[in-house]
């Protein structure tokens, strides 16, 4: 009988933390209903548990299919703190430092050259003053370009080799440019340091201690069912349509036979985001195991780029985005100096604040946004709403209170 006359007091209780995070997905409604994107999955967790896990809209637009929470989602350069993370876990081996020059394991990065000069009519260029290292490149103070071309079946080996043909942008160290195939090159140093396939090496010292059951470079039939498609406006409609993800290079999200780029090349889901991110939160702990140093989580997301300018109020760690003064960009408002983290092409974000112990996971499958990405109507929407819930005052008005 007392327990009969608890229930309703229990019911409400549950109502009320619900109601707490009520306006995130409400807000997100609002960017579907205008038909600005298909959906959106929203989470927050903090050291240890999920707080709020939500989705709203369609997975696939054709269909009409419900967006679940844990759908998968191409995650794009959010990939790239995981891949800097794997050179963490062999600097932890004591088989690399993040000092050494790549060209100590990949000999085709040898006597690179600068452009000095380029125009329409010509080019000239310079020996680098010296070898990039693995930290230049974890920076994207390599001087890395991009690849002049691709293709979808090379191995890492070969996007590498096609990369260290390219001259640098600027002087190794001197400037910061971001390069998504540099990110890539570091795939290879793991796969010729460890032995083991990039993918392989991920699966087995990340995803299976982490318990990122969904986190892939190729999905299976069966995650493909759960996949969120990639949508951009139609030039001539302004309505949503299905558009291919460039990272792929031509390639599907099926296919075994493209390699695992570690740029931009993973699948995942907000859970299993999430579950890395309270790994670098616990100092790189999970599960009562250690999987990274402490040490070595403090070294890669603190800034590394001194004065060099990266994006605003944001330098570079190791492999992560810094936020150095969260006032510098209206999404980040809600951050605390120090947060640390990385979004992606289509609009999905993960960043983790060591101060609050929060870990923010936010994904859309939106191309096309004007301006950055990283400070889209729809990502202002969800910190906005995430900021009220949790009593947070935006940095750029006034402090931000510990929730």
């Amino acid at each position: 009988m007392r327990l009969r006359c608890l229930l309703p007091f229990v019911l409400a209780l549950r109502l009320v933390a619900q109601d707490k995070f009520a306006a995130i997905p409400a807000g997100q409604k609002t960017f579907v209903d205008r038909g600005e994107i298909s959906g959106a999955v929203a989470l927050l967790a903090d050291k240890d548990r999920v707080l709020h896990l939500s989705a709203v809209g369609v997975s696939d637009l054709a269909t009409g299919r419900t967006l679940r929470t844990d759908d998968i989602f191409w995650i794009a350069s959010m990939t790239k703190p995981i891949a800097a993370v794997a050179l963490g876990l062999l600097v932890d081996d004591a088989r690399l430092t993040f000092d050494d020059p790549v060209e100590k394991f990949l000999p085709e990065f040898r006597g690179q050259w600068v452009i000095q000069e380029s125009t329409a009519e010509r080019r000239s260029l310079v020996k680098a003053t010296r070898p990039i290292t693995l930290r230049d490149v974890l920076t994207h103070t390599s001087g890395l370009a991009e690849y002049p071309a691709t293709q979808p079946h090379w191995t890492i080996s070969e996007f590498a080799k096609v990369l260290a043909r390219e001259p640098l942008r600027f002087q190794p160290g001197t400037r910061w440019a971001y390069s998504t195939a540099g990110i890539d090159v570091l795939g290879r140093v793991v796969e010729v340091v460890s032995g083991a396939s990039f993918a392989a090496f991920l699966q087995k010292r990340l995803f299976d201690p982490l318990g990122m059951k969904d986190t892939t470079f190729w999905l299976s039939p069966e995650q493909e069912k759960r996949f969120a498609h990639n949508y951009r406006p139609d030039a001539q409609t302004g309505k949503l349509a299905e558009t291919p993800i460039a990272y792929l290079y031509g390639g599907a999200t099926t296919d075994r036979a493209r390699p695992a780029l570690g740029g931009a090349g993973l699948f995942s889901t907000a859970a299993d985001v999430a579950r890395f991110y309270q790994m670098m939160l616990n100092g790189g702990v999970a599960n009562g195991r250690r999987i990274l140093y402490a040490g070595t989580v403090a070294e890669m997301t603190r800034k590394q780029t001194a004065d060099l300018r990266a994006r605003p109020g944001m330098p570079w760690g190791l492999g992560f985005c810094v936020v150095e003064d969260p006032a510098q960009l209206e999404a980040n408002a809600y951050f605390s100096p120090g947060t640390f983290g990385h979004g992606g092409a289509h609009g999905t974000q993960s960043w983790a604040d060591p101060v609050r112990g929060l870990a923010y996971v936010y994904l859309i499958q939106r191309a096309g946004i004007r301006g950055n990405p990283d400070n889209s109507d729809m990502r202002r929407a969800y910190q906005d709403a995430l900021g009220a819930a949790l009593n947070i005052s935006p940095a750029n008005k006034k402090s931000a209170t510990a929730p």
